[in-house]
């Protein structure tokens, strides 16, 4: 590594669209730029602070292990937008740091323990049987993202958070809605409604707790009201998105490798190094933010306070500098240190329910119906198409034999 820092010519930002004949890959312009220079300065809008584009592993995980790189919105510049962007809501643990993320971190890391989340394996094992028995009553063609993929994780967070049984449907129709089935407006309105009554909820937990997440930070917890609510709508939506379109995503990828399907339709104990790989290979919380607090060498560059890194994780995630072979769906590769959940204080707290609503649902999919495949070609599965949200598929139409 040279010892020489500089801040070198900056580079046209790439496109971070991912090759529609290659839907499971990281954007191409991305892992040109990750092949040349791990870290390079972006060129933004004259008279705006230095934007970094991050693509090394090794280098991002730095990142989100040092307390110089800032989680909060505003000290971060959007390079699309033109400005700073504005704080977190409240309640938003991805756009706190310490000593504001510490408080609110505590308060719920105790409810996401390795140990607290395989008890829900049992619950999670019935949920998945219940869908899988839905899609064979309704018989095929089918799509996957209506009837299996979402309503697993909506019906494990109604759990989690203590949705009355009765407001459950109405719950998992504005979920739906919010999870691109609907326009823009649509979404928008689910989305206000669903904080709505997710606000509605805490205080509720307050006056008569039951035996549910919600209920523990209601009445354990120094949350003020606003604050409850935040958090409910925050895990919300950190345990819904992401769970549905790894699903739905992953079971796209295993339909379009036949020797990785049958691995692990034949194989469930491969089930936990097949999550892992899954993660890793498809990387659906593509990008992340930090600024940059005070000046700082990360590789050959020497960051400035002010200064903006945009990390991608995709394409760290694939680096070959880490991972052999990385471009190769291997469900028995050793996958750990992969960074689809992040790294540091904001690791993702629910990690460990969305590793078990995925070890289950995914072989029992495969295990039930040994046909699967898909009802359309490869190419007319729509793909979400806005690369700074979390990636998947809009819908994933697939088809079995009858037994």
């Amino acid at each position: 590594m040279s010892n020489t820092y500089y801040r070198d010519e900056p580079i046209v930002a790439p496109s971070f669209d991912r090759a529609p004949s290659c839907p499971f890959d990281p954007p191409p312009e991305v892992t040109a730029v990750r092949a040349e220079q791990p870290i390079a300065r972006l060129a933004t809008p004259a008279g705006a602070p230095g934007v970094w584009l991050v693509t090394g592993h090794a280098l991002i995980r730095q990142i989100l292990a040092d307390p110089r790189f800032s989680s909060r919105y505003e000290t971060q510049y959007h390079p699309l937008l033109g400005d700073r962007m504005p704080p977190a809501p409240v309640g938003d643990l991805t756009g706190m740091d310490a000593p504001e993320h510490t408080r609110f971190r505590r308060l719920l890391a105790g409810k996401f323990t390795v140990r607290r989340m395989n008890l829900l394996t049992e619950r999670v094992t019935e949920i998945t049987r219940e869908r899988l028995d839905a899609m064979e009553r309704q018989g095929p063609p089918a799509d996957l993202v209506e009837v299996f993929a979402q309503p697993v994780p909506a019906l494990m967070i109604c759990e989690l958070l203590g949705v009355p049984y009765e407001e459950r449907v109405r719950f998992q129709d504005q979920t739906r809605v919010l999870a691109d089935a609907g326009s823009p407006e649509e979404q928008y309105a689910a989305f206000v409604q669903l904080g709505d009554y997710l606000r509605e909820l805490a205080l509720a937990k307050r006056a008569r707790p039951t035996d549910d997440l919600l209920s523990d930070l209601a009445t354990g917890g120094d949350l003020s009201d606003e604050e409850l609510g935040g958090v409910a709508a925050f895990l919300l939506g950190a345990g819904l998105d992401t769970t549905a379109n790894m699903i739905a995503l992953g079971t796209f990828a295993l339909l379009r490798d036949p020797a990785q399907f049958a691995a692990l339709r034949d194989d469930p104990g491969l089930a936990d190094g097949a999550v892992e790989e899954l993660l890793r290979y498809l990387s659906i919380a593509t990008t992340g933010m930090r600024g940059v607090l005070a000046d700082v060498e990360l590789g050959d560059r020497r960051l400035q306070a002010g200064d903006t890194v945009i990390l991608a994780v995709n394409a760290a995630n694939r680096d070959p500098a880490k991972f052999p072979d990385p471009d190769t769906l291997d469900l028995r590769r050793q996958a750990g240190g992969h960074l689809a959940f992040g790294h540091g204080i904001h690791q993702c707290l629910g990690q460990q329910l969305a590793r078990v609503e995925l070890r289950v649902a995914l072989p029992a999919l495969l295990t039930r119906f040994p046909s699967l495949r898909l009802a359309v070609p490869p190419d007319e599965v729509p793909l979400r198409a806005d690369p700074t949200q979390i990636y998947g598929v809009l819908s994933l139409p697939v088809t079995w034999d009858r037994g």
